[in-house]
């Protein structure tokens, strides 16, 4: 399981450990059936919060989402965003989101 090798590696965790923490974070996102597939078997949706939880892995993880309507375009708004955020909160100290101008009304009042 990709996801649980940062853990294994920046913090020297126990590979079962590790993609059990995973399992537990894939858990909270209804997303376990995805455990142990490769990235092209993935909708965009599902990509988004792979690329979230890698994010998280790492020890006081401070978040950066780039343009995420790049990587889930067929989004109308923010929500399905800051709900997985929400689920996950306690994997990450912060979280920035930067996108264009002109995305504004996909985000409503934050």
């Amino acid at each position: 399981m990709n996801i649980a090798l940062i853990k294994q590696y920046h913090e020297n965790v126990p590979r079962i450990s590790a993609e059990n923490m995973v399992l537990d974070a894939l858990k909270r996102l209804d997303l376990v059936n995805i455990a142990y597939l490769r990235n092209p078997s993935l909708t965009n949706a599902e990509r988004f919060c792979v690329l979230l939880l890698r994010a998280c892995m790492v020890r006081d993880a401070i978040v950066i989402i780039d343009r995420p309507f790049k990587i889930i375009p067929h989004l109308q708004n923010s929500d399905f965003i800051f709900q997985t955020l929400k689920k996950i909160d306690d994997f990450y100290v912060t979280c920035y989101i930067f996108d264009y101008k002109w995305m504004a009304e996909k985000y409503g009042e934050i």
